[in-house]
């Protein structure tokens, strides 16, 4: 089974990445979640994305789960693959590396089974924009490495063992310069959910506080990756790094929702006012972020060398 994935991926690198621009010194992708609407802002903030690419350059997005709201999707042909992601994105011509958010697991985020349609979909459309292989994977681009998680599954504890030992020889056996971890749930923010461990501010609500998402990321990743993206809180944060790990909110994808504040995690940026997405580029020792709204309006930037 490794071995069959280790493949997959290999040829979908080689598909979408082997020869692209710079690709050993220089990674450029834009981040966003919490998208799947179909309405109007989805829409404006792809347009965005179209602009600032066109500009700037974007090799791939990082599609942060809540990919279909409000309950998923129910099949392969479902027609919301083509209202909420083929139409709002048909004019951007890369690919979207996808993860799963709750609401991928139904609107009791409990459907277990609906996810696989969306993975499903990733191989009857031939790996053409919307790659999910699996509900967890990695892919090393150029200088890169990336890490998607299942953190709706995490949460439930459903593959724990599964994804930990996934993540821990991946993290181990990886040669890469970067490595940067994506998933739905955040480890920390000022949203309304806010910190794992303390999600809705019910720290006793047994799995549902994101207890298993906190114990994983602190075992995990903490130290060991440079940046962790995450949405599920609709709004903009570059949160100040902790456990030796950064840590970034880009769930404004189609909505926005207030700011909460409830853990009071000091940041370097947010806004819970505008949908937008975050530019990333990542060339040899130098990270730099920028937050767009979705006019395509600069909002913030910053650069990290390492």
């Amino acid at each position: 089974m490794h071995k069959t994935r280790e493949l997959l991926f290999f040829t979908i690198a080689v598909v979408f990445f082997a020869g692209s621009a710079s690709a050993q010194s220089v990674v450029r992708f834009v981040a966003l979640g919490d998208a799947g609407e179909g309405n109007p802002a989805q829409f404006e903030n792809a347009a965005a994305m179209e602009q600032v690419c066109a500009a700037k350059g974007c090799d791939f997005a990082l599609y942060l789960g809540d990919n279909f709201y409000d309950d998923g999707v129910s099949s392969i042909d479902d027609p919301q693959f083509a209202a909420k992601f083929e139409e709002p994105y048909a004019n951007l011509d890369f690919p979207f590396l996808v993860v799963l958010g709750n609401h991928d697991y139904g609107v009791t985020s409990l459907e277990w089974w609906k996810p696989w349609y969306q993975v499903f979909y990733t191989y009857v459309t031939n790996f053409s924009k919307f790659i999910l292989p699996f509900p967890y994977y990695n892919l090393r681009v150029g200088h890169v490495e990336f890490f998607a998680l299942d953190s709706q599954a995490l949460l439930l504890g459903w593959n724990l063992e599964q994804q930990a030992t996934w993540l821990q020889s991946a993290l181990e056996t990886s040669t890469a310069d970067w490595k940067i971890v994506f998933a739905h749930h955040p480890y920390i923010s000022n949203g309304r959910h806010g910190n794992a461990g303390n999600y809705e501010g019910c720290p006793f609500c047994g799995v549902f506080s994101g207890i298993i998402v906190r114990i994983f990321v602190e075992a995990l990743i903490c130290g060991e990756v440079d940046y962790y993206f995450s949405g599920h809180d609709h709004d903009l944060q570059w949160l100040e790094p902790t456990c030796g790990t950064g840590f970034i909110v880009s769930g404004a994808g189609s909505k926005t929702r207030s700011f909460v504040h409830r853990d009071n995690n000091p940041v370097f940026f947010e806004d819970d006012s505008t949908v937008g997405f975050m530019w990333v580029e990542i060339s040899d020792n130098t990270f730099t972020g920028e937050f767009y709204d979705k006019l395509g309006n600069l909002l913030f930037k910053r650069t990290v060398t390492k």
